[in-house]
This record gives structure tokens, sequence and C-alpha cells, in this order.
């Protein structure tokens, strides 16, 4: 059980800070939820109490995992399927994992395929919320803003040093 206060992330959402924790009836049935305040756009998300194991909720990372992040955003793409929905599918089970890792090899493969080729609208739209559930990540990591967060992302995918 989370309490007020602690750095989660939820999959496919992001990370964000529980703000409180409240009892809510919804649809005739009342359960407990987490409010949770992600860094984009001030969203706030309310993820059922519940739920939060089969969810895949869990906390933040460490630095040391930051670390390795950056360094896996340095490597070269990994192999994909040639097959646009196939490919689709198998970034999108990654990113439901919740799994800091495999959201960093969708942002790194998408990051790079768009720079050599272009991506369709589905797959701008996919690398859009894969780098903003990873960079809400190290924005709570590293206690930074959004901008400096983008740039190390993006000094990691296309080869400049790196401030760790």
């Amino acid at each position: 059980m989370f309490e007020i206060g602690d750095k989660v992330v939820y999959p496919m959402h992001g990370a964000g800070i529980i703000e409180t924790i409240e009892k809510r009836t919804i649809l005739g049935s009342t359960r407990e939820y987490y409010v949770m305040k992600i860094p984009f756009g001030d969203m706030k998300v309310m993820i059922p109490v519940d739920n939060t194991e089969e969810i895949g909720v869990r906390t933040i990372v460490t630095e040391e995992k930051i670390k390795e992040v950056l360094r896996a955003l340095r490597l070269e793409i990994t192999s994909m399927p040639d097959n646009w929905n196939k490919r689709y599918r198998e970034n999108m089970t990654k990113l439901k994992s919740g799994d800091i890792m495999q959201v960093t090899e969708v942002v790194r493969n998408l990051m790079l395929s768009e720079r050599e080729k272009g991506l369709s609208t589905g797959e701008r739209k996919m690398l859009l919320n894969a780098k903003q559930i990873l960079i809400s990540e190290i924005v709570l990591v590293r206690e930074i803003d959004i901008k400096e967060a983008e740039s190390q992302v993006e000094e990691a995918v296309f080869g400049q040093t790196v401030k760790e």
C-alpha cells in the first residue's frame, strides 16, 4: 500500500506523486483511490487502491537505474518487425509492462527510426507517450524540470555527452 507523497509509476501514464487517497462512488461502487499528480500538463490520475498490483503500479526507480536507462538510450536500434502492426503491438506490450528498460527500448528505437526514415502517425503518438512516461520518471528521480529531462534523453539517444 502506498502513502500520500509516494512517487510511483502508473504504466501507460507515467510517474507521479500520490497527493491524496479518496473514497469515491463510481457506477454505484464505492472504492478507495490514489489520486496521483503527473508532471506533464498537471494531469491527475485516479488509481483504484485494490488494483495497484495487477495494474503494475510501482515505486520509481533509483538514480543508478536512471544512469542505466541513459546508457541504454545510447545503444543501437534493436531489431523490430518490418510489419507495422506487429511492431506497434510489440511496442505497446513493452509500454504496458511498466518496466523502465522496456519503455527505454521503445523510446530509443522510435526516436532513431524517426530520424532515419520517419514514423507513421500512430508510431509518432506512441513515441510521444513513451517519452512522456520515461521523462516523468526521470523528472521525479532526479528532481529536475521536464525540459532538462527531455534534453538528457535527446542527448543520450543522439550521441552527445550525458550529465550523470
